[in-house]
């Protein structure tokens, strides 16, 4: 099953809380919405060609229409909510994907519906502490990006808002929201291995091509991962190797390769923008992140890898969190996420995940990089949901002082 692709293409993060229109990223592209508009015209038919048949059918595929101020909407009973959201004139963004979608995500929906959005990048760990610690009254009104894990973790803490989205018909699969509606999926990304050929060439070290390949000597000090505190992708691999080697040797899997990290970075994507410099020799993390470096960095030196026993992936989601101060806005948030005009900026600005509407493009890229979406183990979200926070507490202590000072946190 391994995958292992070389390809050279030719080709920070923002913590105070700004505004979408003073972000500094690059402009929003025309919403897909109003070039649909012009497509959708008809051409003058005769009485007798357009059947009452084919009119009901061109009604049904008219999902889309543009309202006064250009921004998209869904024919059935929209209106209201995009009336509502913008009396409330305001939307707060905490988001957990990389900055530069963000802050495209962001603009676009402003610049779609005239309301103001203030966004901060956290990751999902500090997402989640922060609104566990203003316990029911939130400083956002909605989570963007970043794996499911801690959304869950959330959920079952009551501090995240269920909404049943009308746009979440377009889901692929149920896999990617969760049953009562408390968050929904936008991409999905692979976990797996970025390494940096040329150091391993130079060392004369063979790469990782499996989990179990990780736990070797030769890979001491060459391995970052990201914290099991802070990162939504590092609470991910404690529950994928709980899952795929259970309880008790997943927890000694890790404290095994605990051996071979060099660091812990705050950020999920932190081991992949590290790679190519050869600062990092062996990241682990989503393989999408690793595109990102080959592709709009042009580090030609990275090879991705897909363990061969099997991997999982992530969800990324958005979500309401429970107790906002703008509730119709951050309803048409959801919605918005949940259609082409937002999710298809994420390749636009660097984001290469897979998506999960069904009528949204596709990244081709990914797909160039041999990486396939279905390829994955069957996770389990609800154990994952139950245990996590559990998992990671008993991971801490069984790596004891091992974990002392190691971990970032900034």
């Amino acid at each position: 099953m391994k995958k292992k692709l070389a390809l050279a293409l030719a080709g920070v993060m923002t913590f105070g809380l700004i505004g979408c229109g003073g972000s500094g990223s690059a402009p929003a592209k025309t919403p897909a919405a109003d070039t649909k508009t012009e497509e959708a015209a008809p051409a003058e038919t005769s009485t007798e060609e357009a059947s009452t048949e084919e009119a009901a059918e061109e009604t049904a595929e008219a999902t889309e229409e543009t309202s006064e101020d250009g921004a998209a909407t869904e024919v059935a009973g929209m209106d209201e909510l995009i009336e509502a959201a913008k009396a409330e004139g305001e939307l707060v963004v905490y988001g957990s994907c990389e900055e530069e979608y963000l802050a495209a995500a962001c603009e676009n929906f402003e610049k779609l519906y005239g309301i103001k959005v203030q966004y901060q990048r956290l990751s999902t760990g500090e997402v989640q502490s922060k609104i566990e610690e203003e316990n029911g009254n939130p400083s956002g009104d909605v989570w963007f990006g970043g794996t499911t894990d801690p959304y869950n973790v959330a959920a079952g803490e009551g501090l995240l808002e269920a909404y049943e989205a009308q746009n979440a018909s377009h889901l692929i699969s149920d896999t990617y929201r969760d049953k009562d509606g408390y968050w929904y999926g936008i991409y999905k990304g692979i976990l797996g291995f970025m390494v940096n050929r040329d150091e391993l060439e130079r060392m004369g070290v063979e790469e990782p091509a499996d989990w179990q390949d990780l736990l070797d000597e030769k890979y001491k000090g060459l391995i970052w991962l990201s914290n099991y505190n802070t990162a939504g992708t590092a609470k991910l691999v404690i529950n994928t190797m709980i899952q795929k080697y259970g309880h008790d040797e997943g927890i000694q899997y890790l404290v095994d390769l605990d051996k071979n990290i060099e660091v812990y970075t705050k950020s999920g994507s932190g081991p992949s923008k590290n790679v190519g410099t050869g600062e990092c020799i062996v990241g682990i993390g989503f393989l999408h992140d690793g595109i990102t470096q080959i592709v709009d960095n042009g580090y030609g030196n990275i090879d991705l890898i897909i363990p061969s026993t099997g991997t999982s992936f992530e969800v990324g989601a958005t979500a309401i969190f429970k107790g906002c101060a703008h509730p119709n806005a951050a309803k048409l948030w959801i919605e918005y996420a949940l259609s082409p005009d937002c999710v298809e900026l994420a390749a636009q600005n660097g984001s290469y995940q897979f998506l999960v509407i069904d009528n949204a493009k596709q990244p081709e890229v990914a797909s160039e990089f041999g990486l396939d979406p279905e390829n994955v183990m069957d996770y389990d979200f609800e154990d994952a949901k139950q245990n996590t926070e559990k998992y990671i507490e008993e991971v801490m202590t069984a790596l004891g002082s091992a974990a002392d000072d190691r971990f970032q946190t900034e």
